[in-house]
This record gives structure tokens, sequence and C-alpha cells, in this order.
């Protein structure tokens, strides 16, 4: 997989990556585990469950969001996921 650095804030870098999909959305849990961010869909479940991904700059908790291209997921504020 292919990524980028980006800055986040001053010092910080974020790891980014763009993640193609051939469909007309992705669901969040679904983009977690394709991205390979986590193993399982129960990882998914968790750290959405705690509120450590954000969507296009907004907390999200609800899993089965619906992500079509240019939206962005960052987990942790240190990994970002844009869909393509």
């Amino acid at each position: 997989m292919m990524f980028r650095r980006t800055g986040q804030r001053a010092g910080q870098l974020m790891e980014s990556y763009p993640i193609q999909i051939h469909t007309p959305f992705i669901r969040l849990q679904d983009l977690l585990k394709f991205s390979g961010a986590v193993e399982t869909g129960g990882d998914a479940k968790l750290i959405i469950r705690e509120g450590r991904v954000t969507v296009n700059g907004e907390t999200c908790l609800m899993r089965g969001r619906k992500l079509v291209p240019g939206d962005r997921a960052v987990i942790d504020g240190e990994t970002e996921l844009t869909v393509t």
C-alpha cells in the first residue's frame, strides 16, 4: 500500500493512505478492515465505539456509516484513510 505523509500539527505527521473502492460506497467498519488498519470487525467496532475515528473531521460512532469517494476517516489522529 502506498502512502504519503502530510502535516497534521506543528511537529506531527499523519500517515495518509488512499483507499480505492469499486462500489458506490463502503461502510466505515469495512473500510477499516479493507485498508488493513484493523485485523477484525471486532477491532473496528471497538475503536469506533471508543470514539477514536473521525470522518470528515467529526467523531463518528456509527460503524455502518457509508463513505463515498472523497470522504476521509482518521484513526487516533495518526492514520488518514481517503476513499477514492
